[in-house]
C-alpha cells in the first residue's frame, strides 16, 4: 500500500466507520466528527506498519468512542430532560449497510443501548451487529476473550430485558404511522387508544431548550390525551411528512421549511408500545 492509496482506502470503510461510530454515541455530529479524527489519524501512519486496513480503522474508531462516551457520561447525566439519540434519516443511512443491519439503527435499540457500559456497548454491537470475533473484539477493546464473552453475556442480558416480541413489518408500520397521524389531527382519543399498548410510553427529548415533556408520560391513557392536547397548539403553517427515520417509517415536523421535530416508534404485538420525540434543536441541525 503506498500513500496515494490511502484515501480510497478510507473512503471504502467510512460506511463501516460511521455505522459503528452512530451506533455507539447515538449522535449523528459526534459520529462524523469521529470519523473525521480517524481520517486525520489514519492520513499520519506509518504506511509499511499497517497490515489490515480495515483492522486498524475500525479499532481506531471505536477506541475514540469508547473514550467520548466515558468522557460524555456527566454532559449525559446533567443533561435536561429525557436524552434520545439524534434521528437518522434514510439519505444519511450509511449506503453500504447490508439490510439486516437496519434493527439496530432503530430509535427503540439505540435507546436500549444506553444501558449498557461504553466498553459493554462496543463488544456487544461488534459482535451482534457487525459479527467480528471474539479475539477480533478482545484486541479492539484491549480486553481479554474471556472478559468480552462476560461482558457480552450481560449486555444481551439487558438488551433482551427491553427488546419487542414482535416485529411487524414495513408495510404495516407505516400503516400503524398513518393512523396515528391521522388520529391526532381528528384529537380522535380513542383511536389513539386503539393503537397504542396498555403501558405505552412518550419520550419527548427538548434539551431545555424547546418545550417537550420533561419527565416519559406512562399509560396509554395518559400519552393519548397528552398527543391530542399538543396539537392544539401545532400552527397552521407547520407541516408533517412521512419518512424513514433511524430504517423505520417516521414523522418530521416543518415550520417555515426547518425541520423541528421528529417522532419515531416502537412496536411490540402490533400496536405502538414507545414513541420518541426529539425537539432539541440542536440534536436537529445536522437534518436541516
Amino acid at each position: 500500500m503506498n500513500a496515494a492509496s490511502l484515501v480510497p482506502v478510507f473512503q471504502e470503510h467510512r460506511p463501516l466507520l460511521f455505522g459503528i461510530a452512530y451506533r455507539m454515541l447515538g449522535s449523528v455530529t459526534e459520529a462524523q466528527d469521529m470519523v473525521q479524527e480517524v481520517f486525520l489519524r489514519w492520513q499520519s501512519q506509518p504506511i509499511e506498519e499497517i497490515k489490515s486496513p480495515k483492522a486498524w480503522l475500525t479499532t481506531t474508531v471505536t477506541r475514540l468512542c469508547i473514550d467520548h462516551l466515558r468522557s460524555a457520561r456527566v454532559r449525559r447525566e446533567e443533561y435536561v430532560g429525557v436524552w434520545l439519540p439524534e434521528p437518522l434519516l434514510e439519505a444519511q443511512q450509511p449506503p453500504a449497510e447490508a439490510p439486516g443491519l437496519a434493527e439496530s439503527l432503530t430509535t427503540a435499540f439505540l435507546v436500549l443501548l444506553e444501558t449498557l457500559s461504553p466498553a459493554e456497548r462496543a463488544v456487544f454491537l461488534l459482535r451482534e451487529v457487525f459479527e467480528y470475533d471474539y479475539d477480533e473484539i478482545a484486541r479492539i477493546t484491549e480486553k481479554s476473550e474471556a472478559n468480552c464473552r462476560q461482558m457480552l453475556r450481560r449486555a444481551k442480558e439487558h438488551v433482551a430485558a427491553g427488546k419487542s416480541r414482535f416485529k411487524a413489518d414495513a408495510a404495516r408500520n407505516e400503516q400503524l404511522v398513518q393512523q396515528f397521524m391521522d388520529a391526532c389531527r381528528l384529537g380522535d382519543t380513542e383511536g389513539l387508544l386503539a393503537m397504542l399498548s396498555d403501558d405505552a410510553t412518550l419520550y419527548s427529548d427538548g434539551g431545555g431548550k424547546v418545550l417537550a415533556a420533561v419527565k416519559p408520560i406512562f399509560g396509554a391513557d395518559r400519552v393519548s390525551r397528552f398527543l391530542v392536547g399538543v396539537m392544539r397548539f401545532v400552527a397552521p403553517d407547520e407541516e408533517f411528512r412521512f419518512a424513514v427515520v433511524n430504517s423505520e417509517p417516521g414523522l418530521l415536523r416543518f415550520h417555515h421549511g426547518q425541520l423541528i421535530q421528529t417522532t419515531t416508534f416502537a412496536l411490540a404485538d402490533g400496536r405502538i408500545t414507545a414513541i420518541y420525540v426529539v425537539r432539541n434543536p440542536d440534536k436537529l441541525r445536522h437534518a436541516n
